[in-house]
């Protein structure tokens, strides 16, 4: 599956389809399609701004409308605003033909998001997987969420109509399965993960990389509206890179794009890469890396047999108050991840670099990083925060899934 933004995808599902005379019924379909995608892409909107649009006529964007109303799809929002003269009537599409679903699977908290077609999010459910995300067990999770959507929200299963899963990983997302997926616990090997979850429930699934999800989440809702060519960063027990180049996601031609972890650090042991080893960039800024160096350093400095066990944050934390130790390494952090930043921009040269995850987000490692960034004569990103924080996988879902809802409402409609 190619991602690109929602803007283009829908231009394309707006686009003008060939058909010849003597077929009304097939024109009135096809002009349905053409503004209900126009739309999804610009409402809420006017019949005026409908026909500036599509270039048909004024009758006949009322007549499509009508029809289109009659299916379920498009709502009035009563008068706009006015111009001058009479208020234009305001259309949109129906938020509630349908629902999507978007799945974030963590190593100990599994995330289930449901949003109406507008994509505003109705509900935020959280599951601890106690260290146990299988997927068995995360199949299961999935059972008991759609079931407690019947019961409790009255949703029924035939107005889900896509579901996106999040995975912290490499994945196919062409064909949904999960390649290796390190952070989870064993069993995630070549696992056809979309396939088990829509003949579980039923539902068009999409399977994608957590950090791919979360950099279309940032660039739907966060802190890369709008731009183009930027990265996203994302740093905790892992370590991968979403990259958007023209508007659009990029994956490479194996679905491999993005695997920064794997970036060599000079020093560090020289290896062939392989998918169950993690790369040395991950090995020193991801979260155990962190804590390796704070207790290689104490017992350096003669800390006793036993140093201190101290998460990543908390290392940061300390660093943040001046301790000496938590300062040296955040410097050393803080280079690497320029380092990594730099390179990332003598290839692709985004404008924006945005740092996110558990590690990543940490306000002490950013402004160092920031810091040393700014040093640079050119490859000068701009360097921002996350705005979406952890939610950023699970609303990259949701983008995802609507999408693909967006292409089925008007098939699914006229079949009624």
């Amino acid at each position: 599956m190619e991602s690109s933004t929602a803007k283009e995808n829908l231009q394309r599902f707006a686009g003008d389809l060939e058909v010849g005379l003597g077929q009304p019924e097939l024109l009135r379909r096809v002009n349905a399609r053409r503004v209900f995608g126009l739309l999804c892409l610009h409402g809420p909107c006017s019949r005026a701004d409908l026909v500036r649009y599509s270039g048909l006529s004024a009758p006949t964007i009322s007549g499509v409308v009508s029809y289109l109303q009659r299916k379920g799809l498009v709502e009035s929002l009563g008068r706009g605003r006015s111009s001058g003269g009479c208020p234009p009537g305001l259309l949109r599409s129906n938020a509630d033909f349908g629902y999507v679903v978007g799945m974030d699977i963590g190593r100990a908290l599994f995330r289930f998001y449901v949003a109406d077609l507008n994509g505003k999010v109705l509900i935020k459910w959280a599951e601890s997987t106690h260290s146990h995300s299988t997927p068995e067990h995360i199949t299961a999770l999935v059972r008991k969420c759609l079931r407690r959507l019947q019961s409790d929200e009255k949703i029924p299963p035939k107005k889900l109509l896509a579901l996106a899963v999040s995975v912290p990983g490499m994945t196919n997302a062409a064909i949904g399965v999960v390649r290796s997926a390190s952070p989870l616990p064993t069993g995630w090997w070549d696992v056809p993960l979309g396939e088990i979850l829509r003949k579980e429930t039923g539902i068009p699934t999409q399977v994608e990389n957590d950090v791919n999800l979360a950099a279309i989440g940032e660039n739907w809702c966060g802190s890369a509206q709008d731009v183009k060519d930027f990265v996203f960063l994302a740093i905790g027990t892992g370590l991968g890179a979403g990259i958007f180049v023209n508007g659009r996601l990029h994956h490479g031609s194996g679905g491999m794009a993005g695997e920064i972890g794997y970036l060599y650090i000079p020093g560090s042991e020289e290896s062939p890469l392989a998918v169950h080893k993690s790369g040395s960039l991950e090995n020193a800024l991801a979260a155990k890396g962190i804590e390796h160096s704070w207790q290689l350093l104490q017992r350096k400095n003669g800390d006793g047999h036993r140093p201190s066990r101290l998460t990543a944050r908390r290392i940061l934390d300390l660093a943040a108050k001046g301790e000496m130790r938590a300062v040296t390494i955040l410097q050393r952090k803080a280079h690497n991840l320029a380092d990594a930043v730099a390179n990332i921009c003598v290839i692709l040269d985004p404008s924006l670099v945005v740092l996110g995850g558990r590690i990543g987000s940490h306000p002490a490692l950013f402004e160092a990083t920031r810091q040393i960034v700014e040093q640079n004569e050119f490859c000068r990103p701009q360097l921002v925060l996350s705005r979406l924080g952890l939610d950023a996988p699970a609303l990259g879902a949701i983008w995802l899934a609507l999408k693909s809802a967006r292409e089925r409402m008007l098939p699914l409609a006229l079949e009624n």
